[in-house]
């Protein structure tokens, strides 16, 4: 691979019951690790939901509540993942605004703490994208001539992304070989939590989302602190609810400035 390696990158995917970070689940994942000499790893599992996996997202992948009903829960293999991944930075497709946002939110539900923040996140999405514009079976073939055998499999899915980077790193000149150096590139590196309702401008954070969108949270925590009640009390992520904690104690302790 011609990424610039300076700690091993994990490439993963996961298939869910839905697509809301905060409420659903992991029913498999895959993650393959690359090391800095180019070997490879790979740590795959079919994940009990402990919930019912809709009809429509079964169709998608092909899983259902028979085939994970003996599969350990997120919880129990969580410590082993976590281990398995420390120090590692990050690479998948569409992950930045799905896969990472939904895994951080199974780590905090089993009570292990992470902070990805000092991870390098190369989407390959992001990059194709920028490039592009397609879908993963489009940038496959694309990019690699060929489609996807047995496609939203987890394993199949993460495969074909690491070709496709390696392709996008053949193809465009251009593209930085470092993770931090991508993550810059594709501009994925302003974000405050996993589901972007937080993001950085001119090194403060500000609001993504509501009423308050564009305005920085300090400001508005100072000026209306029952503002940061309704986050805390709402459905939000936890990850979210966690980073806003982080922001409302660093401001009553004079660290952070509107």
């Amino acid at each position: 691979m011609k990424l610039n390696l300076k700690r091993p990158i994990v490439f993963f995917d996961l298939e869910t019951t839905g697509t809301d970070t905060a409420k659903d689940r992991i029913v498999e994942l895959a993650f393959v690790k690359i090391s800095v000499d180019g070997s490879r790893d790979k740590y795959v599992k079919r994940i009990n939901p402990q919930m019912p996996i809709p009809a429509e997202s079964s169709a998608v992948h092909g899983i259902y509540d028979a085939d994970v009903a003996d599969a350990p829960t997120f919880k129990q293999i969580g410590q082993e993942l976590n281990n398995w991944i420390k120090g590692c930075d990050f690479g998948g497709y569409n992950s930045t605004r799905f896969d990472l946002p939904l895994l951080a939110e199974e780590f905090l539900r089993s009570g292990i703490d992470v902070d990805f923040t000092e991870r390098s996140m190369v989407d390959v999405q992001q990059i194709f994208f920028k490039m592009e514009q397609r879908t993963l079976s489009a940038a496959l073939a694309f990019y690699c001539g060929r489609s996807i055998e047995n496609a939203h499999s987890a394993e199949a899915d993460i495969d074909a992304t690491i070709d496709v980077l390696e392709a996008q790193l053949e193809r465009y000149a251009d593209l930085p070989k470092e993770a931090i150096a991508i993550q810059e590139y594709v501009g994925s590196n302003d974000l405050v939590d996993y589901a972007r309702r937080m993001v950085m401008k001119d090194g403060h954070p500000i609001f993504n989302f509501g009423k308050h969108k564009g305005r920085r949270v300090v400001e508005i925590f100072e000026k209306e602190p029952s503002y940061y009640d309704w986050i805390m009390n709402a459905d939000f992520a936890l990850h979210t609810k966690q980073k806003a904690s982080e922001i409302y104690n660093e401001m009553k302790l004079g660290k952070l400035k509107k």
